[in-house]
């Protein structure tokens, strides 16, 4: 029994940090381009949301599991955060009010909050076989790597905005992991190959898309 519960407890670390740093690669790009003050808020918010949402998944957790491709549209879903974050602006002087950013940066980090908390909560509630003790570790162990992780995030974006694409291409990753990992998806899914292919092509796909949108959106403002 102990050594089921330690390796549960070991378990639930690394995949905190694992996927509650997706978490935090989102709520970080979706407030990167905010002023310090609301960039404080966003993220704050970003956190009690995700928080909330794991709580209240984690008990609905063997009900989710039956809900018919619910991981396929949360996963089609977090690829149009990625593309949607991709070619957000980053010229912090845009004609955008700072209520408007920050509501936007908000919708986009509980949308994604969403998405992210059921990968999450399924993974924790799978390697806790049961323990409450073991869940509860989980989702507290989630709020410093979250608070913190997009703190730092933000912060290097900002000083580095071509590191955006390698958050993007997290998410596509993620999204891409997500969809193998229904268990409808997986029923068609014949090679074990494919399995590990499809979250690299879509990774590589929301950078291209991004880069084509964003190229245009360029090209349009200048003929403007």
């Amino acid at each position: 029994m102990e050594t089921s519960f330690w390796i549960g407890f070991v378990n639930i670390i690394i995949l905190d940090l694992v996927l509650s740093g997706d978490n935090a690669v989102v709520i970080g790009m979706a407030a990167r381009n905010l002023p310090a003050e609301q960039r404080k808020k966003a993220i704050l918010l970003g956190t009690a949301v995700a928080i909330v949402l794991r709580a209240a998944l984690t008990m609905i957790a063997t009900y989710l599991l039956k809900v018919p491709l619910l991981m396929t549209v949360g996963g089609l879903l977090l690829l149009w955060i990625a593309v949607k974050l991709l070619i957000e602006k980053d010229d912090k002087h845009a004609d955008v009010s700072p209520v408007n950013s920050l509501r936007s940066a908000i919708k986009t980090i509980i949308i994604a909050d969403v998405v992210m908390s059921l990968d999450n909560v399924l993974a924790v509630a799978g390697a806790a076989h049961g323990n409450v003790f073991l869940v509860i570790f989980g989702l507290a162990l989630s709020i410093p790597i979250i608070m913190w992780g997009s703190k730092l995030i933000a912060t290097i974006m900002n000083k580095f905005p071509w590191i955006v694409y390698i958050g993007a291409a997290i998410l596509g990753y993620t999204a891409g992991d997500l969809i193998v990992g229904d268990k409808y998806v997986k029923d068609w899914i014949t090679i074990d190959m494919i399995e590990k292919v499809i979250p690299i092509v879509l990774a590589v796909a929301v950078l291209v898309v991004g880069m084509i949108v964003r190229k245009r959106m360029e090209t349009s403002q200048k003929t403007i």
